[in-house]
């Protein structure tokens, strides 16, 4: 649900006019519309894309530090907090899009749970201090091909057995780290969406067990 550009944003602007919205589909904000500004590479994950991957999460979001990395119109992060996460670390580089979200944080009065971060992806994972996130979700724009970098950047942040979410096209698989265990995969016409558990330390409990299997959206 991302924007397309990969520069940063250049100083501050107007955020652009929506042209459509996309709804937190559960949890305390359910149905509440999320503004989606007509913007290149801005697409959101379908209602029903989101509604299959929050029942894979259902049982880790309580309490969850969540980071959503290409935040776009914020519907993943938002959407985990709503559910029950305890935080959520949105990263946006275009300065519109993030001025939208925080004023979407703000009519929400989920200040003290949602932190909006205008920058580059890319750059904030690799100078940021070490902050485990017990979920992450990859939904880059799929024209800048950033999923290589991302995951390559991504370990130093991650808490341990945590939970990755990755969203590409439906005839590009991103190459994971060996040891990611891949615990359910979905695709529709365009887009591939699967989550991956990152094993450590106490071991995880899992997600109505640990087999990998397709499912349909």
């Amino acid at each position: 649900m991302k924007s397309g550009r990969t520069p940063l944003a250049r100083g501050p602007r107007a955020a652009p006019g929506p042209t459509g919205s996309v709804r937190i589909i559960g949890g305390r904000w359910r149905n509440t519309r999320l503004p989606v500004p007509d913007l290149p590479g801005l697409r959101p994950s379908s209602d029903r894309v989101r509604e299959t991957l929050f029942n894979w999460l259902m049982p880790k979001l309580a309490g969850a530090r969540v980071l959503d990395a290409f935040a776009g119109s914020g519907a993943l992060g938002l959407e985990a907090v709503s559910r029950g996460a305890a935080h959520a670390v949105l990263l946006e580089r275009d300065a519109g899009l993030a001025a939208a979200l925080r004023g979407a944080v703000e009519r929400l009065g989920a200040a003290t749970q949602a932190r909006v971060v205008c920058v580059d992806a890319l750059a904030w994972l690799a100078d940021a201090p070490a902050e485990p996130f017990d979920i992450v979700f990859l939904d880059p724009p799929f024209a800048a091909g950033l999923w290589d970098a991302a995951l390559r950047a991504l370990p130093g942040h991650l808490a341990v057995d945590a939970w990755v979410y990755v969203e590409s096209p439906v005839e590009h698989a991103p190459a994971v780290p060996p040891h990611w265990l891949p615990h359910r995969e979905g695709r529709t016409r365009d887009v591939r969406y699967a989550l991956y558990r990152v094993p450590g330390g106490q071991g995880a409990a899992t997600l109505r067990g640990d087999s990998h299997r397709p499912d349909s959206a």
